[in-house]
Parts: structure tokens; sequence; C-alpha cells
């Protein structure tokens, strides 16, 4: 019972310890791992005392086994081993190359002197007793569990001229072959295993090679001595054909022409462009505006008639070809009528600094067209003096404000910056006497037309960066309103100083850019805006306090592009609650809406209007609309 038991001893042992110390081996040699494979056996392990031998010196009836194990089926395992010994020999020879073959044989010659150690230890232990085989093999585990990386095996100190590295490579190796004598194995598995070893490091000598390539210097070209140039061209050489060089070419100094250059300062006599001759002409159309502007409107009526009566005169206003022309060279940026109600006068202000004139009541309509050239930029804005009518006031991108003089027919300077650009103004004042200027980089400046000189009276700094429109009051003209890129402020002329200044009021409700804010023209009571997110906005300013609320949204499309003027909203001055606009719909119109929202009418002029009017203006007491689209033609609705 003794004896079969430590037979299952030694066997489990046995297997527990190929478990823990197993190497995953593949046939495919190319792609052998040497890693071990850590497993864990959960469980009772047993004691083995296994005795060493050396594989040099192996002979078959060397190994002493178990009777039991001796009896069964000795014949066929003897068979089995020979063959399959056979069978790895020849493999092994096959795989093997000739650096293989040397290098294998010094290891071998290594590992067999490394085993006769190991041979000589094992057979002075077995000479001992059993006792102490069992404190031996205590001493040993106890060694083994307490060795460090260093170099104790025994038999390589005749190796003294090898390096650390390959000292700690023939110490694995004994330890593996130790091992596997410890296995009771055959010897061709050792065998097999020393052929991976050498396979995998022939193969990571190749691959270390070829990851160092080969140093490849470039070779220069070897320049030619007596080698013929590249030919050049003796004309970009500056060089005659007889070889002397030519003289140096005079240098031309080039004169930059500025597109839009500035008018020079001072009066400009009233001289149109469309016309070369017949002075009696210009003289006539000249008196004819003077002369119209000194019988004013006795209209002194603001009451607002009833909705429906004002689509009743609406729907009267029609266009033909004789109302449809040609004013300006390039596209219309500003427009004004002229008040009087005797003969039709529109003036238009164009984008190259032109200022046209037409009269409706000459026949042919060309001949009632002049055009100046008082600005040499943008004209933004257009107003007939409330005061004299005889008196039309331009102002431009230029930094110039001009006021056309009929009477007299020259165009007088105003106001004077060069250094700046106008955007808007206004007249403070009915007397026309003082305005408000409003500048593209957000300053405003007081201008009093009685002052001589072309200089402003102060100079202040508001709070927006950019300043597009400004609007006065037309009841207390004290306050004026200024629309900016996205926020409109109202502010109070009377506490305007230099400095940064506050607005009394700040509208915030848009989300774009806004193209004009203008109060209502008879009581101020409204303010219209347009801005760029296609909405109409109008705001109760009745009561200047600090907030003005917003009580209606009109959807409209605002969306003009690059090429057109964009949409501003301004007030029917007949109608103070009735709003005209431009529209990009199809077929082309010009639409007025209501403060409440509400569409009032549509100006539809089928083939004599089959642009986009993005600049309108209305009488001030004749139902009469003149439009102007981005090619300089106006367009004229009347009873």
């Amino acid at each position: 019972m003794s004896g079969s038991r430590a037979e299952a001893e030694q066997k489990g042992g046995s297997r527990e310890r190929l478990q823990v110390n197993e190497y995953k081996e593949n046939q495919n040699i190319a792609d052998v791992s040497l890693r071990p494979v850590q497993t864990t056996v959960l469980g009772k392990t047993a004691k083995v005392y296994l005795v060493p031998f050396s594989l040099s010196n192996y002979k078959a009836g060397q190994l002493k086994r178990p009777k039991s194990l001796l009896d069964k089926n000795s014949n066929n395992e003897v068979t089995c081993k020979k063959s399959k010994k056979a069978e790895i020999t020849k493999s092994c020879r096959r795989i093997l190359t000739p650096k293989m073959e040397a290098t294998s044989s010094k290891e071998e010659s290594t590992l067999q002197k490394s085993s006769l150690d190991v041979h000589a230890e094992s057979n002075k232990w077995q000479s001992k007793s059993p006792s102490d085989r069992v404190v031996l093999s205590a001493d040993t585990e106890s060694s083994q569990e307490g060795d460090s990386d260093e170099d104790t095996t025994p038999g390589l100190d005749d190796f003294s001229e090898l390096s650390p590295y390959e000292r700690k490579r023939l110490k694995n190796i004994s330890e593996n072959a130790n091992f596997f004598a410890s296995l009771q194995l055959s010897e061709y598995f050792y065998m097999y295993y020393v052929l991976c070893i050498l396979q995998s490091a022939a193969r990571l000598r190749e691959m270390i090679k070829k990851r160092q390539p080969p140093e490849s210097k470039r070779k220069k070209p070897k320049k030619k001595e007596n080698g013929t140039g590249c030919r050049r061209s003796m004309r970009l050489l500056k060089v005659d054909p007889s070889g002397v060089s030519l003289p140096a070419a005079p240098t031309q100094t080039v004169l930059e022409v500025d597109e839009n250059p500035l008018i020079p300062p001072g009066p400009l006599e009233m001289t149109p462009e469309n016309r070369d001759d017949d002075d009696e002409l210009l003289k006539g159309f000249l008196q004819t505006w003077a002369e119209l502007s000194k019988t004013r409107s006795k209209n002194t009526e603001k009451e607002l008639s009833s909705i429906k009566s004002y689509k009743v005169k609406l729907n009267g206003m029609v266009i033909s070809e004789d109302t449809v022309c040609k004013v300006t060279r390039g596209s219309v940026t500003s427009m004004a009528i002229h008040p009087s109600e005797m003969r039709t006068l529109v003036a238009a202000g164009a984008k190259y600094g032109q200022v046209g004139l037409w009269d409706l009541t000459h026949q042919p309509k060309e001949d009632g067209v002049y055009l100046f050239q008082p600005h040499s930029q943008p004209v933004s804005c257009l107003y007939f003096s409330p005061a004299n009518p005889a008196h039309l006031l331009s102002l431009s991108y230029d930094g110039t404000l001009r006021c056309g003089d009929f009477s007299r027919a020259v165009f007088e300077e105003v106001y004077r910056d060069e250094r700046s650009s106008f955007s808007s103004f206004d007249f403070l004042t009915e007397d026309a006497s003082t305005l408000i200027v409003g500048h593209w980089d957000g300053s405003m400046s007081l201008v009093d037309r009685r002052t001589p000189g072309t200089s402003c009276e102060k100079l202040i700094r508001s709070s927006l960066s950019k300043i597009r429109t400004v609007h006065v009051h037309p009841v207390h003209r004290q306050y004026f309103i200024t629309a900016g890129l996205r926020d409109i402020h109202i502010y109070d002329a009377r506490c305007l100083n230099r400095s940064r200044n506050q607005p009394l009021i700040s509208l915030t409700e848009h989300t774009k850019s806004i193209a004009s804010a203008y109060f209502s023209p008879l009581t101020g009571n409204r303010v219209v805006t347009t801005c760029a997110d296609c909405k109409l906005r109008i705001f109760d300013s009745s009561c200047i306090s600090s907030k003005i609320p917003l009580i209606t949204t009109i959807r409209h499309n605002t969306i003009t592009g690059r090429w057109l003027t964009r949409f501003q909203a301004v007030w029917d001055p007949k109608q103070e609650d009735c709003v005209i606009v431009g529209s990009m719909a199809h077929p082309r119109r010009v639409e007025i809406f209501h403060e409440t929202g509400k569409w009032v009418h549509s100006f539809l002029g089928g083939e004599c209007l089959a642009s986009v009017c993005s600049i309108n203006a209305m009488h001030p007491t004749r139902y009469i609309l003149a439009g102007g689209n981005s090619s300089g033609r106006v367009h004229v609705f009347m009873n």
C-alpha cells in the first residue's frame, strides 16, 4: 500500500509540476513562443524527489522506473520512442542551416559539460540515505527560493571571458536542461526545445540585420570644368550682340490713379455731366426749381385719413413708360422728392457720387434729367431743406456734406472731414441751421451752418461702433435716434459731450445687422427699424422713458444680396401709421404695411417695374411714390 501510494504521489506531483511550468509549443517553428504560461492549480500539492541525470551520458537502462510502470506496455513504448526519435532527428537536420549547426554544436558542448556536473552531484545524492535525501531536498528547495539573479550555476567558471548576457543565457539553458531531466522525459523532447531556441535566435539576428539598412551616400555629380553652360537670352542679360552691356533704361515713375479721387474743397459749379452745351436749358431748369421753392405748401393738415380712403387713393397710383427713366449711372443709394405741388421733381443720389435731378414734366423725359458730380463716393443721404426747398443737401462716404443752391447754381461745402466717412445726417432745428452728422466709425458731429468754415462745432463719441442712420424726433427735436450694427440708441442732444456718451434708451431686440431706424414723421410716436433677420419692427415711442416697448413685428424678406442696395423701411409723411418698403417678391413690387402688421397695398408695375426698388420716397403732400433700383433707374407711381 505504501509503495502504490508513493507511486501515486509521484504521478500527481509530476503532473502538477508540468502544469505550473508548462511551455507552449507549436509545430510551426517560425511562430514558437518561449514565454512560459503561468497557470495556477488549486488543491493539495505533493512533494516529489526527482533525481537529475545527464543527457550526454544517457543510457536506456540507466533510468530506473517502478516495476509497475516497466511492466505495462514496455514493448510499445520502446518502439514509439525509436520511431519518434528518428523522425525528429530527420526534421531537425532539414531545419538547421549551416550557421545554426555551428551554433548548436557549441551549445551542445556547453550542455554536456554542465550535465556532467549535474550527473556527478546526482550520484552523490543517490549514495546518501533516505533521511539525508529528505534533508538535502529541503535545503535545495530553500536555496532555490532565495536565489538571486546572479550567475551561480556550476560549470560556468571556465567561461569567464563571456559577457554577462551569454553567461545568463547558458545558465537558463542549463536550468531548463535540469528541469526537463527531472521530468523523466525522452531525449528528443529536449532536442526539439533546443532547436526552437536556436531557430528563434537566428530569426532574431536576421531581423536585426534587416532593420539596419546599409548607409548609402549619394554621389555628387562632378562639375565639368570645360562644360558649356545653359544658353541665356542676351536681351535679358542686357547685352547687345557684340557683347557690350547696354545702358540702363531710365526708370519711369508710375502714378497710381485713385478710382475715387476726392473732389477739391470749396464750392462747385452746377455743371451737368450728361450735357455739354445748351446752357440756356440748364439756366431755365435751375430757374424753374428756384421759383418752385418760393411757393411753399400751405397744407398744414396733420390729421390722418382712414385706412379705407387711403387704400382708395393708393389704388389710383399707376406707373407708365413715361414715368420710368435712368437718372444716375450707378445704383441709387438715396432718394428725395421736392415738396412742390405744381411740378414733380425727383432727386437721386448714386453709388459713384453723382446727384441726378429729374423733372417729370419735360417731354421727352430724357430732356428733364440733369446729372451732377458733387462727391466722389456713394451719396447715402439726401434732403431738401425744410426752410428753403431750393437747397438740396447731400452727404457722402467721402467725408463731405454739400448744399446744392439752385438759385446760384453752385454746390457749397457745409462740412468736410477727409479723415472720416459720413453715413447719415438730419436737421436738429426747423430752420435747418444745425445738423447732426453720423460717422461710420461710431462718432457724431454737431454742425452749425451759420458758422463760417467747413468744420464741426463738436465731435462726439457715441457708444456704438458704427452708425448707419441718424433721425431727429419731429416734435421734440432734442432727441435723435441712431441705428448701429445690432443696437439702436436714442440720445439727448442737450447732454452730449466729447467723451463716450451713454444713450437714454437702447433697443436690443435685433439679432442681426440693422439697416435703418426712423421716427414717425408727424408725431414721432412710433419707430420703425429694418433688420437683416427679415423682420420690420415697430416700437411705441410716445413716451421716451427708460424703455420703449415693441408693439409689432412684420415678417418681410430683407436679404437683398451683394449687388442690391439694402432695404430701408420709411414712413409715409401723409399717413404716419403706414410704412413703405421694397420687396424681393415676384412680380416686382413696392409694399405698404400698417403699424399693426397688416398688409395695406402693393405697387405692381408689370413690364414697367421689372427690378427691385430698394430705396423709396413719398411726396409729403401728394400721392407720388418714387423708387430707385441698383442700375440708376427711377420708377415713379402717381395719380
